[in-house]
Formats: C-alpha cells, sequence, structure tokens
C-alpha cells in the first residue's frame, strides 16, 4: 500500500476538542505517522520532544513550541509585505460591495499578523470590521493579546470560521481571507473548506498560498536554513511549499456555479513570485 503524503509536525502534535479541551496525542503516534510517510527527519524532531511516563506528549511544551514557530511565520509574512499583498487584493473587491459596514473574516489566522497590520494601518478603511478567528486557542489567545497591547481596532476568536451560528453573520457584507492555510487541507476537506463558504453566500473569499514548483522549494530552502532558527520550523516551512496545490486543483476545488474565481500559477519556471490567491467573487 501506497504511504500517504508528507505532513507538517505541528499538523500532528495538536489536537483540540469541540468544548474547547486538549486532545491528548502520544509521542510515538507522532513519530509512527512521519516515518510511515519516509520523513525521517521530522521523525527525529518529533522524537525530542517530552512526553510523560505514558507517552503523551507535554502539552505545555508542545504549545510554546508552536507559538515560537509561529513567531517565525510572523517574519516570513512580514517580509513577503503579506498585510500590503491583501489590502491590494481587498480594496476593489470592498468597493465592488457598496458603501456599509463590512466584516473580513481570516480564518486560520494564527497570530493574526495580517489582521494586526490591517487594523493598525487602516488600509481598508473606517466601514471594515477586522475578525481573525482559529481553531487553535493558545494562537489565538496570543493574537488578542497582541492586539490589546496596540490598542487595534479587530478582535480575534477561537472557533469553527464556518459554524451555522458563527461569525458570518451577514454575508452579503462578508470577505472571506486566510494565508498559508489551503495546503493543509488534502482531497475532500479542500473542496469542502471552499463549499462552506459558497453555502453560506459570503461576497467574496481570498486565499493566499505558496506558489508550487522546483524554484520556489528551493528558495523556501534557503530562506528557511537562513532565517528560521527552529528545526520544526525549518522541516514545516519547507513541506509548506512542497505540499501548495496547483491552480488547477484549487479551481477544481473552488469552483461554483455563483462564483466567479480565479487562480494563476506563474508562467515563467523561473519566478519571483512566492504566493498567489485563489479568489472567489459572488456573481
Amino acid at each position: 500500500m501506497t504511504a500517504p503524503g508528507p505532513v507538517e509536525i505541528t499538523d500532528l502534535v495538536r489536537g483540540w476538542l469541540p468544548d474547547g479541551g486538549r486532545e491528548p496525542i502520544r509521542r510515538d503516534d507522532v513519530v509512527g505517522a512521519l516515518l510511515e510517510r519516509g520523513q525521517r527527519r521530522g521523525a527525529r524532531i518529533a522524537a525530542a520532544l517530552p512526553a510523560s511516563d505514558d507517552g503523551l506528549l507535554d502539552l505545555a511544551v508542545v504549545d510554546a513550541l508552536v507559538l515560537r514557530v509561529h513567531a517565525e511565520l510572523q517574519r516570513f509574512t512580514e517580509e513577503l509585505s503579506q498585510g500590503r499583498r491583501t489590502a491590494a487584493r481587498l480594496r476593489p473587491l470592498l468597493d465592488g460591495l457598496g458603501p456599509g459596514p463590512v466584516r473580513v473574516v481570516d480564518v486560520g489566522c494564527g497570530l493574526g499578523h495580517v489582521i494586526r497590520w490591517l487594523a493598525a494601518t487602516g488600509a481598508l478603511g473606517p466601514d471594515v470590521e477586522l475578525v481573525g478567528i482559529d481553531l487553535d486557542r493558545t494562537l489565538v489567545a496570543s493574537a488578542a493579546a497582541l492586539a490589546a497591547e496596540e490598542d487595534l481596532p479587530c478582535r480575534f476568536l477561537a472557533a469553527d470560521a464556518f459554524a451555522p451560528d458563527g461569525v458570518i453573520t451577514d454575508p452579503d457584507r462578508t470577505v472571506v481571507i486566510s494565508s498559508g492555510l489551503l495546503h493543509h487541507l488534502r482531497g475532500d476537506d479542500l473542496a469542502d473548506f471552499f463549499a462552506a463558504q459558497t453555502r453560506l453566500g459570503v461576497a467574496a473569499f481570498v486565499h493566499w498560498d505558496p506558489v508550487p514548483g522546483p524554484w520556489p522549494v528551493l528558495g523556501a530552502w534557503v530562506f528557511h536554513r537562513a532565517r528560521m532558527r527552529e528545526p520544526l520550523s525549518r522541516h514545516d516551512g519547507l513541506l509548506s511549499v512542497r505540499r501548495s496545490h496547483r491552480a488547477p486543483e484549487l479551481l477544481a476545488a473552488a469552483r461554483h456555479p455563483d462564483y466567479d474565481v480565479t487562480c494563476t500559477d506563474p508562467r515563467r519556471a523561473l519566478t519571483t513570485q512566492v504566493v498567489r490567491p485563489v479568489a472567489g467573487v459572488r456573481r
């Protein structure tokens, strides 16, 4: 039987239950899942994580490690000017919705760098409510604390963004965004992610993810070796680019009769483009 595709360590060492509790995770299970995929270096990183006598990962250590990894990831988004990129793409969409309040929801926001940048700069104007949402309560708490420290007009929630009674209360005036989330979704999960948004009828969505291909992978390897300190950051960061979806796959998953959906991979083999969005606008 063919082993499943590669997986990032951070996808294996965290698990949140619907009631907000934590799912206990055995270190040997994480190591075994990585070895099954032929990820020997990842297995060595996971094997070094502290565990209790019964083999369960120390969740406090895992949380601290994930925070450090996301802090390094924020450096990456800063150097990519992801906040500015997002604002430039969203402004025409928001103008097309006409006057009145609009809500921008950042799904899988992590430490909330994009939302906090938009709030700090006011790049989208005064009538835009900025909301970051993530299932990881540790990351959401840190994002909220950073926003409070800077007194920023935005908020962060630990919840399912697409729950029927959730944050998308007025789909006609809601735009959903994300950065670096799509490559975590495989198979039916990718299609379900887009279907949840079209089912709710959001006004638009714009989801950024790494550009696939050998040159982006090489660039990611150089960047992560030079700029990342945590072995887990280097492992997962490079894998993020290796796992990124090509445009036809994203278009197939996002296509819907009520939405105009676009996504384009760079035409040149050697490109400086690092990330690109798949975007959908409701007709």
